[in-house]
């Protein structure tokens, strides 16, 4: 089977989490191909999410590499074996991959966190914000790039809305709630949509007000998917436009105590919501 010329961020994070395997047995990928009548190539391009790995060689590997922990390996197995096309195979060849990964990110996610100190959340925005946000893009989006991308933004709810709805927790500053990146009743539309996802009982938002004491963290903004085991968690730095996807363990605790300090300091869902109500009454 040929190579894939573009594996998903899912392919590669697969391959990435066998090479680690690999590594804490000290085993070198000739040594490990050796022992599977492989070739260093063919173990590379596995590694690198080129190309596909079946269930028995998933498991024969974390046999050959030591590996006790059973439920990180039948992780990695569903990894393997996914056959998933999802909704945002529609925007493939039309939208960079960066979309089309976040997207199946998010589809299997055990539980979302996000803080937000620079836009609303994309889960949580309304087509005219969507379009508002991809519009201030320099240079300019023609209108074949910019229509994609608000559609897709508006598909991604599906995974707070769905029936197998995800776990999902917004932390939003009061300067994203109260700067308008439209007019004055695209904002009001917007705060409406917040609250009316905030009935949801998968979905809490919680507000961080000007006027608190000990937050220090307005340029913090973050996208955290809680993976099937902790180890295959994987966090962003937010930002409107995209950014990498990052993994590592020392990255990871980083980003779960930076949600933890960010939370501390914001209000509890019920004052959230009697905050987001004012602030629409004053629209």
């Amino acid at each position: 089977m040929a190579p894939r010329s573009q594996p998903s961020a899912r392919q590669v994070r697969l391959g990435a989490e066998l090479r680690k395997l690999r590594d804490a047995a000290g085993m070198s990928a000739r040594e490990a191909a050796g022992l599977l009548s492989s070739t260093s190539a063919q173990m590379s391009q596995v590694e690198s999410g080129l190309s596909g790995v079946s269930e028995e060689r998933v498991r024969r590997l974390s046999s050959l590499y030591a590996c006790a922990d059973e439920e990180l390996i039948d992780a990695l197995v569903a990894m393997a074996t996914d056959r998933t096309r999802g909704w945002w195979e529609e925007f493939r060849g039309v939208l960079p991959l960066g979309f089309l990964d976040l997207s199946e990110l998010e589809h299997h996610a055990r539980f979302l966190n996000v803080i937000s100190t620079a836009h609303v959340p994309g889960v949580l925005q309304t087509e005219e914000y969507a379009r508002s946000v991809f519009a201030y893009m320099v240079p300019e989006l023609p209108a074949s790039e910019l229509e994609p991308r608000v559609a897709h933004r508006m598909r991604r709810r599906i995974v707070v809305e769905r029936d197998e709805a995800v776990s999902y927790e917004a932390v939003v500053h009061e300067s994203v709630l109260r700067t308008r990146v439209a007019d004055r009743q695209a904002a009001r539309a917007q705060l409406d949509e917040i609250l009316r996802q905030s009935e949801r009982p998968n979905v809490t938002v919680r507000v961080i007000p000007f006027d608190v004491d000990g937050f220090a963290g307005a340029n913090t903004s973050m996208f955290y998917a809680g993976g099937p085991v902790p180890q295959l968690d994987t966090a962003k730095r937010d930002a409107p436009h995209g950014g990498p996807f990052l993994d590592a363990q020392s990255q990871l605790a980083r980003f779960r105590t930076l949600f933890r300090k960010v939370e501390s300091v914001s209000l509890d869902p019920a004052k959230s919501r009697d905050f987001i109500h004012r602030m629409a009454k004053e629209l």
